[in-house]
């Protein structure tokens, strides 16, 4: 791991710029990472950028409200932007090597003292897309997911948003018609493909069904294919009367019922 510039204070924090090495590629890796407060360890919140967006995309809207909790927060950067401009589209938008950046990235902050216990993890649109690839890839070391408005089937998406198009067809290397290694491509960074592995993890997933930039369908048949494999999965759904949306006060409160149920555990052991 490299150190490079502090970048601001957070509520009395230091948001620090880091550069954590790929263990796939060697290449550096920039985040942003807030360190806890205290002798004591503290949980980390992992928050993903959206589709047109990079690290600092989330830094406004989560950096106070890991604060006020005392939270150890990770802002990893996995390849930038879906977009043609991304010269390394082909790495982002749910490619392994972008999903290894951010286990990666979480394991170098677990060596910090600061950082223990659980691991929430939060994104919404494009960042609700790769919390879900998240949640697929490594289902037993979030705590909890909370993705909004995400990106579940990359095929249909790409008919249902022309706006978006091009990006998907940059980062997926051509057209599903192209051929069965392009069409790969599209399945292997689609959430619906990987239910299976999605349904071991602890997930909310939010849609607003009026969302015009992503059906709410998205979410829903991703949902109903998870229950049908996995009934017993510990996934839940909500359809909310709203748009393309994401509400991070939502999720971190529902992150906060883990730890009263650990504190209510404790309390019920030493009783």
């Amino acid at each position: 791991m490299f150190y490079t510039e502090e970048k601001q204070r957070n509520g009395g924090r230091l948001l620090q710029e880091l550069e954590i090495v790929s263990t796939v590629d060697g290449t550096p890796q920039p985040v942003l990472f807030a360190a806890a407060q205290g002798d004591e360890p503290r949980p980390l919140l992992v928050g993903l950028h959206t589709w047109s967006a990079e690290r600092h995309n989330q830094q406004a809207r989560l950096s106070p409200l890991a604060s006020e909790r005392n939270w150890n927060l990770l802002l990893p950067e996995f390849r930038g932007p879906n977009l043609t401009t991304n010269e390394q589209g082909a790495q982002a938008c749910g490619a392994p090597i972008a999903r290894q950046d951010i286990l990666d990235a979480v394991a170098e902050v677990q060596k910090r003292p600061s950082v223990g216990g659980p691991i929430f993890l939060y994104g919404g649109s494009g960042g609700g897309h790769m919390s879900l690839m998240m949640a697929a890839a490594a289902p037993q070391l979030w705590t909890a997911v909370s993705s909004w408005c995400p990106i579940t089937d990359l095929f249909a998406w790409r008919e249902q948003n022309p706006n978006y198009r091009p990006h998907i067809e940059h980062c997926c290397g051509g057209v599903p018609d192209d051929g069965e290694a392009v069409a790969a491509q599209y399945r292997e960074r689609s959430p619906f493909f990987h239910a299976d592995q999605i349904a071991r993890s602890t997930l909310f997933i939010h849609h607003g069904k009026s969302d015009a930039s992503v059906p709410f369908t998205h979410s829903l048949r991703l949902y109903e294919e998870i229950v049908t494999r996995r009934r017993e999965a510990r996934v839940f759904l909500e359809i909310f009367d709203g748009g393309h949306e994401a509400h991070a006060e939502r999720a971190l409160a529902w992150f906060d019922s883990f730890l009263e149920v650990e504190t209510a555990d404790e309390q019920t052991l030493s009783g």
